[in-house]
């Protein structure tokens, strides 16, 4: 069952730190969004591979967007 990853509040993704396809643990950073000058990482819920990312780099994200499918 896939799960997907959402942004934790409003602003801009800073960098996709893994690969489509990639393996990742449960805690592992997944991607970083930037808000008010501050990096946040967004992590994996749980471990599992990342089917596809749902935004690009540098795109402006809201808060509860959908950000990456985890499987």
């Amino acid at each position: 069952m896939a799960a997907i990853l959402k942004s934790p509040l409003a602003g801009r993704i800073v960098t996709l730190c893994v690969e489509p396809q990639s393996t990742v643990a449960a805690g592992d950073a997944v991607l970083i969004v930037e808000s008010m000058k501050m990096e946040i990482p967004v992590e994996a819920e749980r471990g599992g591979k990342i089917v596809k990312f749902l935004v690009e780099a540098g795109e402006e994200v809201t808060e509860g967007q959908p950000l990456a499918e985890l499987q």
